[in-house]
């Protein structure tokens, strides 16, 4: 087994967990405001349980979330503020941990239909030119269809940063057994091949159920074999309970599955590096408790 990276997991639930209000639309961006402490505490426990690399709490600074009065007036001040909150815990951990900047889908998580590309390196370039002073490598997550990937390689090629992109995928179409395909309908395939020839380091997969993640590694696996390239492939699933595609997600709290403990969660991440993803983390609902349980199985594994 190739070494494995291991990523961070879900910051909302576990801002909640420490006492920091957690409501939509403003989801995890209200911490940034009212409680950034929390936040970068958030960044050290997920450190502590041995995370290789702690993403930015930028995920919910876009209109979509906060609106577009307060992202003109306060989205600049508050996407450096995530970055400086995660490199500060970084930077206080004693070892090497990274810190990946969250460029989030600027027109809404599970909406593709909304993607707007004559609008998107507006909002982008703010989240870029504000994080870039803090981050170690780009990460596009959360995208649903290809395009929201390119928007992101077009916004933070000039900075000189490597970039991964995290795709979302179609709970139930890969559950009952049909190709692994995007939120969007486009499949997996097309996918890894846009990513093969993208510039990215890595192309991972997010925000989607642990029982479907396997054969999108699988098939991105296969494609990078058959054009010979070396992207590292990552997974970091959700907790949630249910389709999530069925409404706005900033509509509502979702629910999160009381069977998916830190055992449960770590066996899904060993089939995952045994498909071949060498990066693996959570999303929504897998807190740090789990990533101690990922970490530690990941690595006796690979002893």
């Amino acid at each position: 087994m190739s070494t494995i990276r291991i990523l961070d997991g879900g910051m909302s639930r576990e801002l909640q967990r420490l006492g920091a209000e957690l409501k939509q639309p403003e989801w995890s961006a209200l911490a940034l405001i009212d409680a950034p402490d929390i936040v970068r505490q958030v960044h050290a426990e997920f450190i502590e349980a041995g995370a290789d690399v702690v993403t930015t709490n930028s995920y919910a600074l876009v209109p979509f979330h906060i609106g577009e009065e307060r992202f003109q007036k306060d989205g600049a001040s508050l996407i450096a503020l995530s970055g400086k909150l995660a490199r500060e815990a970084a930077d206080a951990s004693g070892r090497k941990v990274l810190v990946a900047g969250s460029l989030p889908p600027i027109f809404g998580s599970y909406e593709p239909q909304n993607f707007d590309a004559t609008r998107v390196q507006a909002y982008l370039q703010v989240l870029v030119d504000n994080l870039a002073p803090h981050v170690d490598v780009w990460l596009g997550e959360t995208l649903s269809l290809i395009a929201e990937g390119e928007a992101v390689r077009e916004a933070v090629v000039a900075t000189g940063k490597p970039f991964w992109i995290s795709f979302t995928l179609n709970d139930d179409a890969a559950a009952a057994g049909g190709e692994p395909a995007l939120r969007s309908g486009e499949t997996v395939r097309a996918a890894a091949e846009w990513a093969a020839q993208s510039g990215a380091a890595a192309l991972l997969f997010n925000c989607s159920k642990p029982e479907v993640m396997k054969a999108a590694v699988e098939t991105a696996a296969a494609v990078f074999a058959e054009k010979a390239v070396s992207l590292e492939i990552g997974v970091y699933a959700n907790a949630f309970e249910g389709e999530q595609g069925d409404s706005a997600a900033n509509e509502g709290l979702h629910g999160t599955r009381a069977d998916l403990t830190g055992d449960v969660y770590s066996r899904f991440a060993c089939s995952w590096a045994d498909a071949g993803a060498t990066m693996i983390g959570g999303c929504c609902g897998i807190g740090a408790a789990h990533i101690h349980k990922v970490a530690t199985a990941l690595r006796r594994t690979a002893a």
